[in-house]
This record gives structure tokens, C-alpha cells and sequence, in this order.
């Protein structure tokens, strides 16, 4: 495969592969974890049985889950809630699609929330459904598509948004690590908005493997490096791309760098170092919907 590349060298911008936003990782997280469930210091607060699953919790979650018939075991409402009528409305459409549901204290919603967020309600559901390499590709079709592959990024956060941004732009699909990365749990629902509900993701034992694959079906492989040579004006993104980004602390590894066709990085003016890895998949999820225009 030939294909016009930016003003950048490819190999000079393999030389280092950091993701957007690698220093952002370890102490950024540890900063948040003290207040995580503030609402819960005291033991005396916990109820005697905690709530165990996965689930999904919000009203504007719950309520996606319904619109696409996402599969869920039960309800959990919290007592008292229901004196807003928008939420009561919620409640009844809950059980007019069969979910049985049980009125719960707030404690045990606070206790199986990732983030004191669950607005009252929480959808109990099974393993989530995780596509394989295929379906993403058959759902890519014939023409121009966009794949956003994640090489071990591993803040559910970033996963979420980043999951988020695919879905928006129209992406055929999301490709993650089958270890050493974030998966699908409460905290993604909720940061996705939704959107792993409607966007195919797939995990996979080995992420340069399936971007051989995704180039055998004619996608062309970018990396997301602040080192490449070119910026994303530059880079061709028109057609199919597997748009890779690397994790919060390595970037892209070198044999995933060494499968990608091109690299490429966002124009940049100021004195930050960089965006973080959500920030700047966004940005170039939207520079490929614009090429793709």
C-alpha cells in the first residue's frame, strides 16, 4: 500500500512513541482517590450487604439503556426519589419494559457507585457484550471509516471519553487490549455518555495483530506521537484509518509504532507539554471527520 504521508518522517517520529499526555497518570489519580466516596467514610454508613455487578448508573444512562434495549437484569431505585416526575416517568418505563426493580437505601446506591453520580438509579446488567475484530471491520463496509485503537490505555475515564468521541464522529468501532487496559465497567458508561451502548468494541489479545488485520481490509495505521514530524493538517486521514493512541504512561510500544504506516501530532503553540490522550483522540477523530467531509 502507497500512500502520501506528511511533511514529518515516519521513522524519525518512531523514535519516540509517547502518547498525549503521559505524565498525566499515576499522581493525577491518586489526587482523586481520597474523595471517591466521601458520602461514606463512616463504617457505620456501609450497608451490611454490598451490591455486587456491574452497573449502569444516571438517569441519562438508564434511560439510553431502555432506548436501545440494552440488556439488564434489574432496577435499583433509591427510596424517595421518585417525588421528581421525570424520574418517576423514568421508573415507569423501567418496568414497562419488563425490569424488575427494587427500592433501595441511598447508602447501597453510594456504595456500588464509581463515583457518587447514580442520580438516584442504577441499572444491574450482565458482562458486557464485546465485539470481535470482525464485526468492526464489517461494520466499517467498503468505504471511508474510522477504527480508534487503543494501545493499553488505562484510565476508565480516558477510555470512556475517547469512546465517546468515536462514537460522535461516526466511527465503525473501538479496538482495545484484552489485558493491561481499561475495559468496560460502570465508570465507562457514565463517562462515555452512553456511547459503548451503540459503538462495537472489541478486545484483542494482541493490538499490533489487529492492525495487521485492519490493514489487510484497507485501513491505513496512524499513531498519535507528539514526536512525529507532521501534525494532523498534514497527514492524510481521508479514507480508512486506524487511528492509534498510546497509554497514559508509555505512549504507543515499539512494535505497535513499528505496524503503524504513519504518525502524526497536533499543531501546537503553547507551553503545556501536551494534551492528555482523551483531549487529543478527540481532536483527531474530529480531523478525520473533517477530511472525510
Amino acid at each position: 500500500m502507497s500512500r502520501a504521508t506528511g511533511s514529518g518522517s515516519r521513522q524519525a517520529g518512531k523514535r519516540s512513541g509517547e502518547a498525549y499526555g503521559k505524565r498525566e497518570g499515576s499522581a493525577q489519580r491518586k489526587a482523586v482517590a481520597p474523595a471517591r466516596h466521601a458520602s461514606n467514610r463512616s463504617s457505620a454508613q456501609q450497608p451490611a450487604i454490598r451490591p455486587t455487578g456491574a452497573y449502569i448508573e444516571g438517569r441519562r444512562a438508564a434511560a439510553e439503556a431502555l432506548r436501545t434495549g440494552f440488556p439488564v437484569k434489574r432496577a435499583l431505585v433509591a427510596e424517595g426519589a421518585d417525588r421528581d416526575a421525570s424520574f418517576t416517568a423514568l421508573v415507569a418505563d423501567v418496568q414497562a419494559a419488563g425490569i424488575p426493580v427494587r427500592r433501595v437505601s441511598r447508602a447501597e446506591l453510594d456504595a456500588l457507585s464509581a463515583h457518587g453520580a447514580h442520580q438516584g438509579i442504577a441499572l444491574e446488567v450482565g458482562e458486557f457484550p464485546y465485539a470481535s475484530l470482525q464485526d468492526v471491520i464489517a461494520r466499517a463496509g467498503d468505504g471511508a471509516a474510522l477504527v480508534v485503537v487503543l494501545d493499553h490505555v488505562t484510565d476508565a475515564g480516558n477510555f470512556g471519553a475517547i469512546v465517546r468521541s468515536a462514537e460522535v464522529v461516526g466511527a465503525a468501532g473501538v479496538v482495545i487490549a484484552s489485558k493491561r487496559a481499561a475495559e468496560v465497567t460502570v465508570t465507562t458508561y457514565k463517562t462515555s455518555a452512553g456511547a459503548v451502548m451503540h459503538l462495537p468494541i472489541a478486545r484483542v489479545p494482541n493490538i499490533a495483530r489487529a492492525l495487521e488485520d485492519l490493514k489487510a481490509a484497507g485501513f491505513w495505521a496512524v499513531g498519535a506521537s507528539e514526536h512525529a514530524g507532521g501534525v494532523c493538517w498534514e497527514t492524510p486521514l481521508a479514507g480508512r484509518i486506524a487511528l492509534v493512541m498510546g497509554s497514559e504512561g508509555d505512549g504507543i510500544s515499539r512494535l505497535v509504532l513499528e505496524t503503524c504506516d504513519d504518525l502524526t501530532k497536533l499543531p501546537q503553540r503553547g507551553q503545556t507539554e501536551s494534551l492528555n490522550v482523551a483531549q487529543a483522540a478527540t481532536a483527531l477523530c474530529y480531523e478525520w471527520l473533517r477530511q472525510n467531509q
